[in-house]
């Protein structure tokens, strides 16, 4: 007894013609290699940035390219870190704790404000709202000189707290996360409150742990936003001791104009956490991008 092993799937295959084959195959290896190619801009800058950073300084200025440092040598390193005048280890602390301290705060102010603006009726919450997503279309520069003013006049200036009090009323993470909860489904929670759940604990115990991966994107965004800012943080810091990596990095390169491998040292050093901090997070990543936005 012979029993038919084709399957559904392979016999409505086998009913398209030869052309669409021929272009879906096509399609794909113009798509991967267009994604190559933008993959390569990305990273091959990035390759070349931690080569350099490990090359003497007579392999800098060589005619031959090296993409691996024929004598690997940490003196690019040991001279920033070494250097008093640079002091490339008190701006990484003060980074880290700027970074992590503006990413707590906005993530817990969005997710809040956004669950008001995605489920509580209030008067006036689509105005308010409006009021607030256009303010995203004005460019950031236009804040500059008021809050500059009102740091000033708070007596915030050359502190943390200056630098950090105006990134805390940032519309774009508000917005973020309320486009999420809007994909959320909303059976969820009423059933929730039909067992008796309270607004608060249907936040935090449904749709807190479903916001993963919006939150832990949005986390990211924020994190790189404010370990790469680089013009608040100068026009509010004036002491050294208190400047974060961007901006004193800024007097290295003035210091070493055509030292180019301490600035690539530095330029990892800037970059290596930024990396490490997406390793963890960006498994969320797909699932965020999968869902928000997309109201079901």
């Amino acid at each position: 007894m012979t029993t038919n092993s084709t399957s559904p799937t392979s016999s409505v295959i086998d009913l398209m013609p030869t052309g669409y084959h021929r272009r879906r195959v096509i399609n794909r290896i113009i798509l991967y290699t267009v994604m190559s190619l933008i993959a390569m801009i990305i990273v091959v800058p990035l390759l070349w940035m931690f080569s350099t950073s490990f090359k003497p300084k007579p392999q800098l200025f060589s005619k031959e390219i090296y993409w691996i440092p024929k004598t690997i040598t940490l003196e690019n390193y040991q001279k920033i870190l070494d250097n008093p005048s640079t002091p490339i280890a008190k701006w990484f602390g003060n980074s880290v704790i700027v970074a992590v301290i503006h990413t707590g705060v906005v993530l817990a102010i969005s997710t809040v404000a956004a669950y008001a603006y995605a489920r509580l009726q209030f008067p006036g919450r689509k105005l308010i709202f409006g009021l607030l997503l256009a303010t995203l279309f004005l460019p950031g520069v236009m804040f500059l000189v008021p809050n500059f003013t009102t740091i000033t006049r708070m007596k915030l200036l050359d502190s943390f707290a200056g630098v950090l009090l105006p990134g805390f009323a940032a519309v774009f993470p508000v917005f973020f996360m309320r486009q999420f909860f809007e994909s959320i489904p909303k059976e969820l929670e009423e059933a929730a409150q039909i067992d008796g759940a309270s607004t608060f604990q249907t936040f935090f115990k449904i749709v807190l742990p479903l916001s993963k991966p919006a939150i832990a994107t949005l986390a990211i965004i924020e994190f790189l936003g404010s370990w790469n800012d680089f013009l608040w943080p100068i026009l509010v810091l004036k002491n050294s001791q208190m400047l974060t990596l961007q901006p004193g990095l800024r007097t290295l390169q003035g210091a070493y104009t055509s030292e180019y491998g301490l600035m690539m040292a530095g330029a990892v050093i800037v970059a290596v956490p930024v990396l490490v901090f997406y390793v963890f997070l960006q498994r969320y990543i797909v699932q965020s991008v999968a869902t928000t936005g997309l109201k079901g």
